[in-house]
Protein backbone atom coordinates (compact mmCIF):
# COMPACT_ATOMS: atom_id res chain seq x y z
CA UNK A 1 0.00 0.00 0.00
CA UNK A 2 2.95 2.60 0.71
CA UNK A 3 4.26 1.64 -2.44
CA UNK A 4 0.96 2.62 -4.56
CA UNK A 5 0.91 6.09 -2.16
CA UNK A 6 4.81 7.01 -3.52
CA UNK A 7 3.43 6.36 -6.84
CA UNK A 8 0.42 8.11 -6.96
CA UNK A 9 2.43 11.47 -5.47
CA UNK A 10 5.18 10.92 -7.14
CA UNK A 11 2.53 11.14 -10.49
CA UNK A 12 0.44 13.79 -8.95
CA UNK A 13 4.12 16.14 -8.79
CA UNK A 14 5.07 15.15 -12.37
CA UNK A 15 1.87 15.81 -13.48
CA UNK A 16 1.86 19.03 -12.00
CA UNK A 17 4.92 20.31 -13.06
CA UNK A 18 3.96 18.99 -16.61
CA UNK A 19 0.66 20.70 -16.48
CA UNK A 20 1.71 23.84 -18.85
CA UNK A 21 2.13 21.82 -21.70
CA UNK A 22 -0.26 19.33 -21.25
CA UNK A 23 -2.74 22.58 -21.19
CA UNK A 24 -1.76 23.28 -24.28
CA UNK A 25 -3.24 19.86 -26.08
CA UNK A 26 -6.33 21.66 -25.15
CA UNK A 27 -7.63 19.19 -22.11
CA UNK A 28 -10.16 20.75 -20.43
CA UNK A 29 -12.15 22.22 -23.47
CA UNK A 30 -13.03 19.96 -25.85
CA UNK A 31 -16.66 19.73 -26.75
CA UNK A 32 -18.79 18.41 -24.40
CA UNK A 33 -17.69 19.75 -21.13
CA UNK A 34 -19.81 21.18 -18.93
CA UNK A 35 -19.32 25.47 -18.68
CA UNK A 36 -22.24 27.21 -16.71
CA UNK A 37 -21.46 31.37 -16.11
CA UNK A 38 -23.73 33.45 -14.79
CA UNK A 39 -23.90 36.44 -12.47
CA UNK A 40 -22.24 35.40 -9.20
CA UNK A 41 -21.72 31.52 -10.37
CA UNK A 42 -19.59 30.00 -11.62
CA UNK A 43 -19.67 25.77 -12.50
CA UNK A 44 -17.51 23.66 -14.54
CA UNK A 45 -17.08 20.06 -15.11
CA UNK A 46 -15.13 18.29 -17.97
CA UNK A 47 -17.11 15.52 -18.26
CA UNK A 48 -15.41 14.67 -21.81
CA UNK A 49 -11.96 15.02 -20.17
CA UNK A 50 -12.68 12.79 -17.82
CA UNK A 51 -14.03 10.09 -20.07
CA UNK A 52 -10.56 10.96 -22.44
CA UNK A 53 -8.85 10.41 -19.37
CA UNK A 54 -9.98 7.70 -17.67
CA UNK A 55 -9.86 5.77 -21.34
CA UNK A 56 -6.01 6.31 -21.63
CA UNK A 57 -5.43 5.50 -18.38
CA UNK A 58 -7.10 2.12 -18.30
CA UNK A 59 -5.58 1.70 -21.37
CA UNK A 60 -2.13 2.07 -20.02
CA UNK A 61 -2.90 -0.15 -16.92
CA UNK A 62 -4.12 -2.91 -19.35
CA UNK A 63 -0.76 -2.49 -21.69
CA UNK A 64 1.16 -2.88 -18.37
CA UNK A 65 -0.64 -6.05 -16.95
CA UNK A 66 -0.08 -7.96 -19.77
Amino acid sequence: MARWLVIFGVLCIVIGLAWPWIEKLGLGRLPGDVHIERDGFHFYFPIVTCLIISAVVSLLLWLLRR
